[in-house]
């Protein structure tokens, strides 16, 4: 096959979507696929410096400039290529492509749900609404999609207002090697690095500082935990640096001394973390598929989430699941006294329960396997440019 990629710009601050755009990439490579890779260039963004106008210079660059290019590019041999959009957030520029053979990669809706207003946690100005407008109008033209989730697929529905010919789900595959180790020695190797006692344990999140990450729950949740227990378990925070509403929340902690945020941490010691980790929390909001808790589960550390598609989706059996944090100081306070109950269940399992958790686990996590999900995904697009020519 003669495969187009159409990717995000590097100059966009994104981590995930590059990841899954280079698993596509490579992953069509290596299975004998002629590659090529289409994306904006930074023409007038960062002109300005740090101005805040370059977002909007960065428009021009993928909006304006960009598809100009693309249009110039086609010819009577791209009816024999497959063009692929790694994000649906790429929709502005399905239309160039509409025509030809297309398939388009759908990971979560919360930009375009809090543009509509479904999350009182993140409103959404006149521009945002605006500009998910345009990323809806643009996906909706086209006719192909693949989505990570059940519940992504449900929502791309809901949001679809032209029919469509193929929309099926793939799930995502771990984008590195997770396995178990032993337990005390990866926590003395990671209690050495970062200078701090390991030993008894600790519980861990794995984020950043998107609203739908639930960090602010995350601590909120141990601090509930602590009031519970006389001795406490430190609680490791790795992701980017916690934003200024964060740190605020920390500050009136009694337990912050325990929180510990660590934002360089590199793959190796993120593996680490997992494989010594008492509980992995993640109490997220919303997710598109939700990554870290197969790489915990696959690592051999027993998850607590929400109670929502899709963690149920990603969890499945082997997970603990408490309810969604509520909207509301006080609602949300209820929430943290009644979830940490779970944290103290999984705490005081037995030996032979433990152990049960974490096979289940194991099991669980081996469905999201990137060899197979590529091999799911190189099916699809054969038979969509197949349906193309007959």
């Amino acid at each position: 096959m003669d495969i187009v990629f159409f990717v995000h710009p590097n100059f966009l601050d994104s981590q995930s979507m590059p990841r899954f755009a280079t698993m596509l990439i490579n992953g069509m490579k290596q299975r004998g696929h002629h590659v090529e890779v289409l994306s904006p260039k930074p023409f007038l963004f960062g002109l300005l410096g740090k101005s805040r106008w370059n977002k909007w210079l960065g428009y021009i660059d993928q909006y304006i400039i960009f598809p100009r290019q693309v249009k110039k590019l086609l010819d009577n041999k791209s009816k024999n290529k497959l063009y692929v959009f790694s994000d649906q957030a790429l929709g502005p520029w399905v239309p160039i492509v509409a025509g030809y053979p297309h398939v388009i990669h759908c990971h979560d809706f919360l930009a375009l749900r809090s543009a509509l207003g479904e999350f009182p946690e993140n409103k959404s100005g006149w521009t945002g609404k605006q500009y998910q407008a345009f990323i809806r109008r643009g996906f909706n033209k086209g006719n192909n999609f693949i989505s990570v989730s059940n519940n992504t697929r449900k929502e791309l529905h809901r949001f679809l207002t032209s029919p469509f010919l193929v929309s099926t789900v793939v799930y995502n595959g771990l984008n590195q090697t997770f396995s178990p180790g032993n337990v005390e020695e990866s926590r003395n190797l990671l209690g050495r690095q970062i200078g701090i006692n390991l030993t008894d344990g600790y519980l861990l999140h794995v984020g950043g500082n998107q609203w739908y990450k639930n960090r602010k729950g995350v601590i909120e949740l141990y601090e509930s935990w602590c009031s519970l227990n006389k001795n406490t378990l430190p609680l490791l925070m790795i992701g980017k640096k916690p934003d200024k509403e964060l740190l605020n929340t920390w500050n009136q902690l009694k337990n912050k001394a325990n929180i510990h945020w660590l934002t360089e941490m590199n793959d190796e010691q993120i593996k680490q973390a997992y494989r010594g980790a008492i509980i992995f929390l993640f109490p997220s909001l919303s997710e598109g598929f939700g990554w870290p808790i197969a790489e915990a589960m696959a690592s051999g550390c027993p998850v607590i989430t929400t109670n929502e598609a899709p963690m149920t989706e990603v969890a499945g059996n082997a997970g603990f699941f408490i309810n969604r944090k509520p909207f509301g100081i006080e609602n949300a306070k209820a929430w943290a006294i009644e979830s940490a109950k779970i944290i103290n269940e999984v705490i005081n399992l037995s030996t032979e329960q433990r152990q049960k958790v974490v096979s289940e686990g194991i099991v669980n996590a081996a469905r999201f396997n990137t060899d197979v999900a590529l091999d799911s995904m190189e099916a699809l697009y054969k038979k969509i440019l197949q349906s193309y020519s007959a």
